[in-house]
């Protein structure tokens, strides 16, 4: 392993290298950051482990300055770090070096401020590579996190950021009553923390108790997402993939798009009947059906997209482009959804709608029409989905040149 190994990116991140609006600029290099460590990963992984932990350090300081009120930059690094992980991890390389490495790392989290590596303790113990070195590591940072019990039960404020690598630590050492006895100090529990002793339970064989546990902690103060993704990974891990789907497959994930979410959930659960996980989501969403039109449609479900679009209000510019990119693949589709959209405009639905959305939707649905050879009637059925004497419904008929109606 070169140690010395010129890395194109270790340029791109010096300390306080991205201004306030380098949100963009930084996801870039990070991605080509990590883009670099991967391909050396596949010739050389030791290398590829010091890549990523020189990566992992000088991450935050680079960053630091950025305005990351948007939440995209937050997502980014924990991409990173989710990626980084199982390269240092898997990396052969002495234990002195990956002493090292973890020296390294911990100075790493500490000067995480803003923090956006901070979930990297929560694989501290994968990172020792070994259950001795993680029991060391225990050890190192227990006496700390039985400190910080005590002082809570005195009623005094304490916090140390490695207390979850201390629980990751002892988790991966299987020193379990250690972990569990630990965590049964704390006066009011964290669910944060709880997790590890839900985790230490389903590792000795009480996944039961381990589920237990964690529907327990559910409060207003805990995230209902992110207690049902713990417990639905316990599931999972102990083979129990339809309970697991059953019980929180839907409502333990949530992605940047819909069609996003979707794949998330059909990717864990290969298993699972792509349609029955659409219908669930959609089910999921009672009286907002529509916001799953465009998952449908991408997902080449043209009958089922309509119908919600029909069942739901879309917005009308979601419907315009999708009937425009299908009047010459699915025009039947596109004729119907574009006479959809003008029902949602005639209804009040949109967003700084203008004439030319009107015009655009219209347009849409006579090529359509006329692809499938019923451009005669749409006069008709363009008239009838934008009847109403509401002001939006008096507003489309005027940008369509059609009179209202007595």
């Amino acid at each position: 392993m070169a140690a010395s190994h010129a890395w194109a990116f270790r340029a791109s991140f010096r300390r306080n290298a991205f201004g306030w609006r380098g949100t963009r600029k930084a996801i870039e290099r990070l991605n080509e950051a990590v883009g670099e460590i991967e391909r050396v990963a596949r010739t050389d992984p030791a290398l590829a482990g010091e890549g990523a932990v020189l990566l992992l350090e000088k991450l935050s300081p680079a960053i630091n300055q950025i305005d990351s009120s948007s939440g995209a930059l937050g997502n980014a690094t924990n991409g990173v770090v989710e990626r980084m992980v199982p390269l240092i991890a898997a990396a052969p390389v002495p234990r002195r070096v990956r002493e090292k490495w973890l020296e390294r790392l911990l100075d790493a989290i500490q000067e995480d401020d803003p923090p956006y590596i901070e979930s990297l303790g929560e694989h501290w113990g994968v990172l020792c590579g070994d259950p001795a070195l993680a029991s060391q590591w225990a050890d190192q940072l227990l006496l700390l996190m039985q400190l910080v019990m005590a002082d809570r039960k005195k009623g005094t404020y304490a916090y140390a950021s490695s207390g979850t690598l201390c629980y990751s630590a002892l988790f991966h050492a299987g020193r379990f009553d250690d972990l569990l006895a630990v965590l049964a100090l704390d006066p009011k529990p964290y669910w944060h923390d709880q997790q590890w002793a839900a985790k230490a339970l389903a590792a000795r064989g009480d996944v039961d108790g381990a589920i237990d546990l964690m529907e327990g902690l559910r409060s207003r103060h805990a995230p209902d997402m992110a207690i049902s993704a713990v417990a639905e990974q316990l599931l999972l891990d102990a083979g129990r993939v339809d309970e697991a789907y059953a019980r929180y497959g839907i409502q333990a994930t949530s992605a940047n798009t819909n069609i996003a979410t979707f794949r998330a959930i059909a990717k864990r659960y290969p298993g699972i009947d792509p349609g029955r996980i659409l219908g669930d989501l959609i089910a999921s969403t009672p009286g907002a059906e529509g916001k799953w039109f465009a998952t449908a449609k991408t997902l080449k479900q043209y009958d089922l997209a309509l119908a919600l679009a029909r069942r739901a209000p879309v917005d009308p510019k979601t419907l315009v482009r999708a009937a425009r990119d299908h009047v010459k693949s699915q025009p039947a589709f596109a004729s119907e959804v574009a006479l959809t959209a003008l029902y949602w405009m005639a209804r009040g639905e949109g967003y700084e709608l203008t004439g030319a959305d009107v015009g655009a939707a219209r347009d849409n649905a006579v090529a359509a029409a006329e692809a499938i050879g019923v451009g005669a009637l749409v006069g008709e059925r363009i008239a009838d989905n934008v009847a109403g004497e509401g002001t939006a419904a008096v507003w489309v008929r005027k940008c369509l040149g059609i009179e209202a109606y007595s």
